[in-house]
């Protein structure tokens, strides 16, 4: 005899609620799902620095899409749909609602090629492609002085960091920097950090590409032998680089913006994301 179908509830009857603490092991599952590497750990840290909203059939956690307000710029992420739901507008209730969260000013994401499409529709223009390599990282010769910084730093580097990408972000560096380490160079920064299978370094901030390499080769040298991560926007013209230090190139994004602010011009740089989901 086969077994009956699971009847699984039409989207628009799941309920959509604030996602809690109490939905991160559901949020976990779904990222496994679909691949992602995120530890609880990881889901933390989103969630400190996040709203989110959750869908849910019973107890079962179905779909999660999160909204980071860093000064006038929202950054919507962690958008995830359970397999069983897809096709049926879920994603578009998550975006919504996640979007209703950062209403009123700049609105960033990075697109999964699945979800790409949605976005456009809901008013999303691709702006460049962000490139993530990863593997197990070599050594690198020194190329300038890169020393070790603390918490003490990040004042004066979330204002580097604003000026390299618009974001607020002092609180979300004070968490990394208090479980992470600290990078410091004459003209840049960077932040490394556990994070899925091994580490992933990010962001790097610097005033030209040449001080961005000798941090990011600091962060191989201090990770060789283990697994690490980089997230990079294409136009920071470090594939090749980060490649030789044994990260290979193995997916990415699409940046995408909503209502964009005028930029600001800044002498400074982001060679390198925190991560696709929190920029």
């Amino acid at each position: 005899m086969s077994e009956a179908p699971v009847q699984t509830q039409p989207a628009e009857k799941l309920e959509i609620r604030p996602l809690g603490a109490e939905h991160v092991d559901g949020a976990l599952a779904l990222s496994r799902q679909v691949g992602w590497p995120h530890r609880k750990e990881d889901w933390d840290l989103a969630l400190a620095v996040s709203e989110g909203v959750v869908a849910t059939e019973g107890d079962r956690v179905t779909g999660t899409a999160c909204c980071s307000r860093f000064g006038s710029v929202a950054l919507i992420n962690m958008i995830i749909v359970d397999e069983a739901m897809r096709g049926r507008g879920l994603g578009r209730r998550l975006m919504e609602a996640a979007m209703a969260l950062g209403a009123g000013g700049e609105m960033r994401l990075v697109a999964t090629r699945e979800g790409l499409p949605l976005y456009e529709k809901l008013g999303f223009t691709a702006t460049h492609q962000i490139l993530q390599h990863q593997g197990i990282a070599r050594t690198a010769a020194r190329q300038l002085v890169v020393r070790d910084g603390g918490l003490s730093d990040i004042g004066r580097l979330a204002d580097l960091d604003r000026a390299a990408c618009g974001l607020e972000r002092q609180a979300l560096l004070e968490q990394i920097a208090a479980q992470g380490q600290v990078l410091l160079a004459e003209e840049g920064f960077a932040l490394l950090r556990d994070f899925g299978r091994g580490h992933v370094v990010g962001p790097v901030v610097a005033k030209d590409a040449a001080v961005a390499r000798a941090l990011i080769a600091e962060a191989a040298s201090r990770t060789e032998g283990r697994f690490l991560r980089i997230d990079l926007p294409e136009a920071a013209g470090l594939s090749e680089f980060v490649t030789a230090l044994g990260l290979e190139h193995v997916g990415g994004g699409t940046a995408m913006v909503r209502t964009p602010a005028p930029a600001t011009p800044s002498d400074y740089t982001t060679y390198a994301l925190v991560s696709q989901a929190l920029g």
